[in-house]
């Protein structure tokens, strides 16, 4: 039924007349009909955005770019927009308030809805209305879908309401990878290998991850059957799981590198971060931990109060970890160590990358700005903004930057945003060597942006963290991103766990540390897994003089597969380690077979007991600037 038949001017004032009390918007309208909640939601996310966001923003602008996202993608192509509400000219036109913004979006609106030839889809113009509202502000302010915000809540909650799997669609069907430890399918007795391939009597063959979510979370205490079929078993397996709350774990892995040194992996900061984080150290203190490998590499951040207390355990109480500055006094503060940290004595290097946004460049910061322990690796990606997430009335929520974030010797970190979105995301790719980037980037810093930590070393702000001790990435693997591109080394594990999966239990499953320095691929598998690569592409040719691709083909010759089946053969392992031991084990084999960064750190520790030498004598001279 049409919505332009309700859509009435009468109505209409009466949504003005509630919306527009006083500032022009009140958030206590109630109405559940689509054309309320758009109006009711254009007019909460432009009030959010002059009232919290870090930067004064025009009014003016924010209804010029909405109005031009509103008829951007309109249906109707040939409705004339010139010289109606709708008319995104502008010739002399002028918004000084809230209210006079608001409705001149609702004569758009209602013009829209009463004169197009095609049923419009009014829901769908307005959130392309927001976002081009969002298009002059800085990257980090954004419109999240319902949907999409749901989703996001359960990453960063820590948490979510499902059967426990994790799981990968491999040849159209779902593989468990593992049974989430306690969780309702573990306790079934769900297994890594295990295809799913019926959901609730229905087939499952050919769902997309996206679909997979959407059947198997749901509400605590609601159940689901799953049909599964088993390597081994030629029968179908009925289970019914009744869901239940399942943890979703930032702590990726945390091991004993050596006799003395410790490693823990943090993917993100959440609301569960530090309670992980405290139990790793707690379970590493207990296997004689002297020292500590904190790895934040592609850690894109998450909650500022969880970094806060992470970076907090590393130093004494009344040091200085962060300052948020904006132009709204309630989101300007210091934060201090409020406790003495735990472990504010342990030799500590950090890991980082160009993919550590964020909390990760906070803790990394603090940690570099107090010479307290030694920042590895490359530059950081340059994220120094702070969100607040506001809901509006279709569940649906906008991300507002409200402050700017200082590392304790004053540095922001925030890299420039102004050349639009696309070029600062993809940044990180177009960086040199690290080397070579953070040579050029410190060459073009104004003194301006030149700081000094406590021991007075120089460090810099308007770009990310820059590292003490520099790691070059690896170089290309090829042969790595064919077998990634095509799920080779999965489906590789997969068909290994269904054949032998019974006799590598038998000889190895209680034995991880000697799997870890051991176990090595057969010839046989080796071949198995060639011929795969093969399948998907690889053509081995002694004519190629350079390794390339070339139509969904790669050429290389014998001697460059010999060297670069490596890291591919590390990676299928660390993955076995996977499937068999739990997500957690996938990291220690990396790090040993795959990823020298780790093994580099290890080589640090002089540099690391001279920092702290330099830190030592200032702090008895008095000088900290704790």
């Amino acid at each position: 039924m049409s919505l332009k038949r309700y859509l009435t001017p009468s109505l209409v004032s009466v949504i003005v007349l509630t919306l527009l009390y006083i500032t022009g918007i009140d958030r206590v309208m109630a109405g559940s009909n689509s054309h309320e909640i758009n109006l009711k939601k254009y007019a909460e996310v432009q009030q959010k955005i002059i009232e919290n966001h870090v930067d004064e923003i025009s009014i003016e602008e924010l209804f010029k770019n909405s109005l031009r996202g509103f008829v951007s993608r309109m249906s109707d192509t040939t409705l004339s927009i010139e010289n109606t509400p709708l008319d995104t000219s502008f010739a002399d036109l002028t918004v000084n308030s809230l209210r006079e913004s608001f409705r001149k979006f609702e004569r758009a609106y209602l013009y829209l809805a009463n004169n197009s030839a095609e049923e419009e889809d009014l829901d769908s113009r307005v959130e392309d209305a927001i976002n081009a509202m969002f298009h002059p502000l800085d990257p980090h302010s954004v419109y999240i879908k319902p949907e999409t915000s749901e989703r996001i809540q359960d990453e960063f909650t820590g948490k979510f309401e499902g059967i426990g799997i994790q799981f990968q669609v491999l040849d159209d069907t779902i593989t468990v990878i593992s049974a989430i430890s306690n969780g309702p399918s573990d306790q079934l007795g769900i297994r890594s290998g295990d295809r799913i391939v019926e959901i609730d009597g229905e087939t499952s063959v050919g769902f997309s991850e996206q679909d997979v979510v959407r059947s198997l979370r749901g509400p605590k205490g609601t159940r689901v059957t799953v049909g599964i079929l088993r390597p081994g078993n030629n029968q179908m397996l009925d289970f019914e799981i009744t869901r239940d709350e399942i943890p979703l774990y930032t702590v990726d892995s945390s091991y004993m590198l050596d006799d003395v040194t410790g490693y823990i992996r943090v993917n993100r900061f959440a609301a569960t971060t530090h309670e992980e984080f405290t139990q790793a150290m707690r379970k590493l203190r207990t296997q004689n931990m002297e020292r500590l490998v904190l790895d934040l590499r592609d850690n894109p951040g998450g909650y500022l109060e969880q970094a806060v207390r992470m970076t907090n355990d590393f130093f004494p109480r009344g040091t200085s970890l962060v300052a948020t500055q904006s132009r709204h006094t309630r989101f300007t503060s210091e934060y201090r160590a409020r406790y003495n940290g735990p472990y504010r004595d342990i030799p500590l290097i950090v890991l980082v990358n160009e993919g550590s946004a964020s909390g990760s460049e906070i803790v990394s910061g603090a940690i570099q700005d107090h010479d307290r322990g030694l920042v590895v690796g490359r530059r950081t990606f340059g994220k120094g903004l702070v969100q607040q997430q506001y809901e509006l009335p279709d569940n649906s929520n906008i991300r507002i930057t409200i402050s700017r974030y200082l590392t304790p010797s004053g540095r922001e970190i925030q890299k420039p945003f102004r050349d639009g979105r696309e070029k600062y995301a993809y940044e990180i790719y177009s960086r040199d060597t690290a080397s070579g980037d953070i040579s050029q980037f410190i060459d073009n810093i104004p003194d301006s942006l030149r700081y000094k930590t406590s021991a007075g070393r120089e460090v810099f702000g308007g770009g990310g963290v820059v590292p003490d001790h520099i790691v070059e990435s690896e170089p290309v693997n090829e042969l790595f991103v064919l077998m990634r591109r095509n799920n080779v080394g999965s489906g590789f594990v997969r068909d290994f766990i269904d054949r032998r999966g019974a006799d590598f239990r038998e000889k190895w499953e209680d034995r991880f540390n000697d799997f870890r320095k051991d176990f090595v691929w057969s010839d046989s598998d080796k071949k198995a897994f060639l011929d795969r690569l093969y399948d998907q592409g690889l053509v081995i040719s002694d004519t190629v003089s350079s390794v390339h691709f070339e139509n969904n083909k790669l050429y290389m010759t014998e001697p460059q597969l010999k060297e670069q089946l490596t890291s591919p053969l590390g990676f299928i392992k660390a993955d076995l380690a996977r499937q068999v031991w739990g997500n957690e084990y996938f990291y220690p084999v990396i790090n040993d077979e795959v990823d020298p960064m780790v093994q580099i750190a290890l080589t640090l520790w002089p540099e690391v007991k001279s920092l702290k030498a330099m830190r030592q004598e200032v702090l008895n001279g008095g000088f900290s600037n704790n």
